[in-house]
C-alpha cells in the first residue's frame, strides 16, 4: 500500500541582517519545515551548514520577493509557495515599511506573511507619531518635543539648562542607528544639525525627536502580536554603543544575551501590559497591529 508523503512547508525569510539569520535557524528546528530561504541573507546564511537553510541571495523589495514566493528558487529546487501551508516571515523594518505585507496580500491572497500592514508599521517608520501615541495612552515614555524645522529644534535645545541632557533622534528608519545621545550643550545643537542640516540619515531626519536623557539598565521587550493580543517574550539586552566605555555611535545592536535580569517578573507584568495596551489602541485606530512589536525599555 502506497504513502503518501506530505509536503514539508517552505518558509521564506525576507532580510539580510544577524536577526534574519537567527530567525532561519530558529524556523528550521521545526520538524514541519522543509527549506527555509533566506532573501537576500548575508554570511552568516550563505555558509550555514543546516541543509534546511538556503541562502538566496535575492532583494528584498517588494517584486523580488513576490516573484521568489510566485516561482520558488529552482537552484535549490524549492517550488511555489503552497498558501495552505507555507509562510513568508519579514525581519527588517523597512519591507514592512514599504508594505510588502499589503503588496503580497493583494498578489497572493491567502499567502500567510508574518508581519505588520504598511499602516501599522507607523509604529516604526516614525517616532514622533509613536511617542505622540504614547502620551495619547498613558504609556510611560520620555519627556520629549518634536520638530520638523531645524532652525525651531534648535532654539530649543539651545534654551535649555546645561546639565539637561537630552536624546537626539531622527524620527524615520535609520536601521538602528538614528539615535544620537550628546555629552554637551555643543554637541547636543551638533547633533540637531547632524540630523536635520547635514542629513546624515536622510529622509529619516525630516522630523527630529528631541527627549530627556533616560539612565540605567535597558532591555528590548517583543512581543508576539496577532492585533488583539500581545504575548511578551523574555526581554533580552544588547550593548548599543560602539567602542569601549560606551563612546562610540551606535550599532544596530550587538552582543545581544536573553533573559535579560534587570527584568523581574512584576517588570514583565508592566511591560507586556504596555504592549497589550498598544495592541488594543492599534485596533481602535483601524490600523491592527500583527507580528512582533518592539519596546525598548530603560
Amino acid at each position: 500500500e502506497m504513502c503518501q508523503t506530505t509536503r514539508l512547508a517552505t518558509v521564506v525569510v525576507v532580510g539580510g541582517g544577524g536577526r534574519e539569520h537567527a530567525l532561519a535557524v530558529a524556523l528550521a528546528k521545526s520538524p514541519r519545515v522543509g527549506r527555509v530561504l533566506v532573501a537576500p541573507g548575508n554570511g552568516g546564511t550563505a555558509t550555514a551548514e543546516n541543509p534546511k537553510i538556503v541562502h538566496t541571495g535575492v532583494a528584498q523589495d517588494n517584486d523580488s520577493i513576490h516573484q521568489l514566493v510566485r516561482d520558488g528558487y529552482k537552484p535549490a529546487n524549492v517550488g511555489p509557495l503552497n498558501t495552505e501551508k507555507d509562510l513568508v516571515v519579514v525581519g527588517p523594518e523597512a519591507p514592512l515599511v514599504d508594505g510588502i505585507v499589503d503588496f503580497l496580500a493583494v498578489k497572493i491572497p491567502k499567502l500567510r506573511v508574518f508581519g505588520p500592514s504598511k499602516e501599522a508599521s507607523i509604529l516604526e517608520a516614525s517616532k514622533a507619531f509613536t511617542k505622540d501615541f504614547l502620551a495619547q495612552h498613558s504609556i510611560p515614555t520620555a519627556a520629549y518635543k518634536t520638530f520638523t524645522d531645524s532652525a525651531a529644534a534648535l532654539a530649543y535645545v539651545r534654551s535649555l539648562p546645561p546639565d539637561h541632557r537630552v536624546v537626539v533622534k531622527a524620527s524615520g528608519l535609520a536601521a538602528g542607528k538614528g539615535v544620537l545621545l550628546p555629552a554637551t550643550s555643543e554637541a547636543t545643537v551638533a547633533a540637531v544639525r547632524e540630523i536635520m542640516d547635514d542629513r546624515s540619515f536622510g529622509a529619516a531626519g525630516d522630523e527630529c525627536v528631541v527627549e530627556t536623557l533616560l539612565t540605567g539598565p535597558e532591555a528590548s521587550c517583543l512581543a508576539f502580536c496577532d492585533g488583539k493580543t500581545a504575548v511578551l517574550m523574555p526581554p533580552a539586552q544588547d550593548h548599543k554603543r560602539a567602542l569601549d566605555g560606551d563612546e562610540g555611535l551606535n550599532t544596530g545592536g550587538m552582543g545581544a544575551y536573553c533573559p535579560a535580569s534587570c527584568v523581574g517578573f512584576q517588570l514583565f507584568q508592566e511591560i507586556e501590559k504596555m504592549c497589550q495596551t498598544t495592541v488594543e489602541k492599534m485596533a481602535e485606530r483601524g490600523t491592527p497591529y500583527v507580528g512582533v512589536l518592539y519596546a525598548g525599555m530603560m
